[in-house]
């Protein structure tokens, strides 16, 4: 016997199956803000607390070289896809 209160996967629009569920939207201002909490110490505040104790944080607190690496990987890569779509831009469009 059907389910009389959802309607058939028939009826559903696409732009509706499509929509992230409200978890995904959390899930990715919590990433968001863990990455900017770990970048923050790993550029800025470690060279004044002392080590905690936590081995990922202890070797970004030691490292003077790549803990900056991943830091400026996203406007570097942001950056060059922002560039690559303004020339594909260009060439659609000349």
């Amino acid at each position: 016997m059907p389910d009389r209160g959802k309607p058939p996967d028939s009826e559903v629009s696409s732009s509706e199956a499509r929509v992230p569920s409200l978890r995904t939207g959390y899930c990715t201002v919590l990433f968001a803000v863990l990455f900017f909490l770990l970048g923050s110490y790993a550029t800025l505040f470690s060279a004044f607390y002392p080590h905690t104790g936590i081995p990922i944080l202890d070797v970004l607190a030691r490292d003077t070289h790549y803990k900056y690496f991943f830091l400026f990987l996203i406007p570097t890569t942001s950056y060059f896809v922002i560039a690559n779509w303004v020339g594909w831009q260009y060439y659609r469009n000349s």
